[in-house]
């Protein structure tokens, strides 16, 4: 475990969803910010809550909680690779899981911006053998289509599980299977991962770059992101940083043949640049405000609750505005949480890579910070996410 670590550098002042961070000007300044929000006793209540939930729960991972712009604490805690008893550093990546999919919704916004994408298009103006009418990209985007899952069908059309799937095997078994829909489009929200990989797929269709080069390309490196990376097996001895995925008792969780598919997981990022991601939608920097307004806006009503889903994001709504904007993701032994609060720029990031259900438990940093946020398992109008295999997206 390493020290902790808080920054005096600053990434901004109060802020609302769709307005861009001011900077302090000084370090007096900073220092000022710093104090009225508690900055030093606050990350001295983190680092208890964390050792604890280290100590007692099992957790193994990284953390990065900011407020109002500031790094309030940051720290790893384990081991990165277990047999070897290589700990965890803050450069350490983790599988992001179904986290993945807001980077995704991001590609599609980027396209829509550039008049490449349409929400109302039809899935068939991109694949015209594609065998469900009706389904858009809004529908994709905020799990409304109504499609079979690819976690559950797959398996019926492979017997080979020792390669991994790719986009396009997948797409191609749904034009020539036809596996039975959820529901008809539109109909309700079903939260389903098939969704996202036909994101990444049309975001290749449309850019000529396959979805690893676009990541890279339009939001990774503009961000910095530089610990930041979709999945290739090819080049999994590029990443030294890369961690290894393991059960709650240290068995180590190994690749399969679904991990090939992208867009509704895939990337590996760290606290550090998802913290970048984080100050990225405060500004214009890669998608306008209009845009991110139309990405948190609540898109499901047939269940009553303060829980919904926009274009690639959870949201947990106070009145007539969106309150809290997160995801969470889980898939072999990953876990992860981003939680984010416009309202006075909170985000909470925890990345694991030992299951762990307590990285999703984020009431105790809401209660150090101030202000509680609903959580998964809290309230109602959106349905969990599905549970293959034990690993869930």
């Amino acid at each position: 475990m390493i020290p902790v670590i808080v920054s005096l550098f600053s990434c901004g002042s109060p802020a609302g969803a769709d307005q861009a961070p001011v900077q302090p000007s000084s370090e007096d300044s900073i220092r000022l910010l710093r104090e009225s929000i508690h900055a030093d006793q606050k990350a001295y209540q983190l680092d208890t809550l964390f050792k604890n939930m280290h100590k007692l729960r099992g957790f193994n991972g990284n953390v990065l909680i900011m407020q109002q712009g500031q790094v309030l604490y940051k720290n790893a805690f384990g081991f990165a690779n277990y047999e070897k008893k290589d700990s965890l550093k803050l450069n350490s990546a983790f599988q992001l899981a179904s986290v993945s999919k807001t980077l995704t919704a991001a590609g599609i916004l980027m396209l829509k911006e550039r008049g490449l994408v349409g929400y109302a298009d039809d899935v068939q103006k991109f694949f015209p053998d594609f065998p469900y009418k009706g389904v858009t990209v809004a529908m994709l985007l905020c799990h409304r289509s109504g499609l079979p899952n690819y976690v559950y069908f797959c398996e019926k059309y492979t017997t080979n599980t020792d390669s991994p799937l790719s986009n396009s095997q997948v797409l191609n078994w749904m034009i020539e299977n036809k596996p039975e829909p959820y529901a008809p489009p539109g109909k309700k929200f079903h939260y389903c991962n098939t969704n996202y990989f036909l994101l990444a797929s049309i975001i290749e269709k449309v850019s000529g770059m396959s979805y690893p080069q676009f990541m890279r390309k339009n939001i990774f490196d503009p961000l910095d992101m530089k610990n930041t990376w979709v999945r290739n097996p090819a080049e999994d001895s590029l990443h030294k940083q890369r961690t290894i995925a393991y059960n709650m008792k240290w068995k180590r969780k190994k690749d399969d043949y679904l991990d090939g598919v992208l867009g509704d997981k895939g990337i590996f990022s760290t606290v550090e640049d998802m913290s970048k991601w984080d100050r990225a939608l405060y500004s214009e920097k890669l998608l306008k405000k209009e845009t991110l307004k139309e990405a948190y806006a609540p898109r499901s009503f047939e269940k009553r609750g303060k829980r919904n889903y926009g274009y690639g994001w959870r949201l947990v709504l106070d009145g007539d505005s969106t309150a809290i904007i997160f995801h969470n993701g889980w898939w072999h032994g990953y876990n992860a949480s981003f939680y984010r609060r416009p309202a006075d720029q909170t985000c909470i990031i925890i990345l694991g890579n030992k299951y762990c259900r307590s990285v999703y438990n984020v009431h105790g940093v809401l209660q150090i910070l101030g202000g509680r946020m609903q959580g998964p398992g809290e309230g109602d109008g959106e349905e969990k996410e599905s549970v293959p295999n034990n690993d869930s997206l």
